[in-house]
């Protein structure tokens, strides 16, 4: 029998390395402002981040996500992602 391999991604904020499906995608389109993808098939550049509320608040006081997408990210879109994400919880 075949083992099924597992997809790991590495969080933008710890830097740990954990299974895709326990993690958050933020993904930045070419045209258009980041937003958390809960499907995980959003087209566009993705960043990974633990489904952690300590990480949600390094991702806005580190700016984590000019980073990840090398673009100025608004606090705007950190307001809306810390919205969704504790709305979901």
């Amino acid at each position: 029998m075949k083992v099924k391999k597992i997809p790991m991604r590495m969080c933008v904020a710890c830097h740990e390395m954990k299974p895709k499906k326990e993690m958050l995608r933020v993904v930045k389109p070419k045209e258009g402002d980041a937003f958390i993808d809960f499907s995980g098939k959003a087209a566009g550049r993705g960043a990974y981040i633990c489904d952690d509320p300590e990480c949600i608040k390094k991702l806005r006081k580190g700016r984590l996500l000019n980073r990840a997408f090398s673009s100025e990210i608004p606090a705007e879109v950190y307001d809306k992602i810390e919205e969704d994400f504790f709305a979901k919880k």
